[in-house]
């Protein structure tokens, strides 16, 4: 008798457990799904959850854009569906990742980004939203190679359920001149 309630015990437990984490990846949903108590803006990213096969391309150091290179990108839902995590493979061997959440107090996303190509002490991190035009605009306060005070700003665009674009590039401080860096192009599996 010890031993069937000692069990039951434990089943209830686990049952708890499991449905405390129900946004969470799972067979029905791979990629986990947004938690309804999280911020609303937890959807800006929803076009994005999922698996994309993209084209990555940085600029040379004489200012031509490099060739192509093929990159998974894959977004999800984590920490029980309160913030979204994505991750790159890329097959120059380079991986990086970021971890996005939504500040409500400041009505901002900051992400934090992680790259196999160093490891830090501290991520880097940029901070935006969603734009009215459907655009996910961050920044992160970066001078220029020549010291110029700007921003380096990622943006996410031409956003559907079939892909999205992205861009990374130096803006000056009144953004009047933009020097794209690196884009990548995606397309939904």
């Amino acid at each position: 008798m010890k031993t069937t309630i000692i069990t039951l015990l434990l089943s209830l437990s686990t049952l708890t457990l499991v449905a405390q984490y129900n946004y969470e990846a799972s067979e029905d949903f791979p990629f986990g799904r947004a938690n309804p108590e999280a911020p609303k803006q937890i959807k800006d990213f929803e076009p994005m959850i999922g698996l994309c096969n993209c084209k990555s391309s940085a600029r040379n150091q004489d200012g031509s854009w490099g060739e192509p290179i093929d990159m998974f990108w894959k977004f999800k839902y984590t920490a029980n569906g309160m913030i979204v995590q994505d991750e790159t493979l890329k097959s120059d061997g380079t991986h990086s990742g970021s971890i996005r959440q939504f500040n409500t107090d400041s009505s901002k996303w900051y992400v934090h980004y992680y790259t196999t190509k160093i490891a830090s002490p501290t991520l880097s991190a940029w901070e935006g939203n969603k734009q009215e035009n459907g655009n996910i605009v961050l920044y992160k306060e970066q001078a220029a190679p020549n010291g110029t005070e700007g921003f380096y700003r990622l943006t996410f665009y031409d956003i559907s359920k079939s892909g999205y674009k992205w861009v990374g590039e130096w803006v000056s401080k009144d953004e009047s001149f933009t020097y794209p860096t690196w884009k990548i192009d995606c397309k939904k599996e």
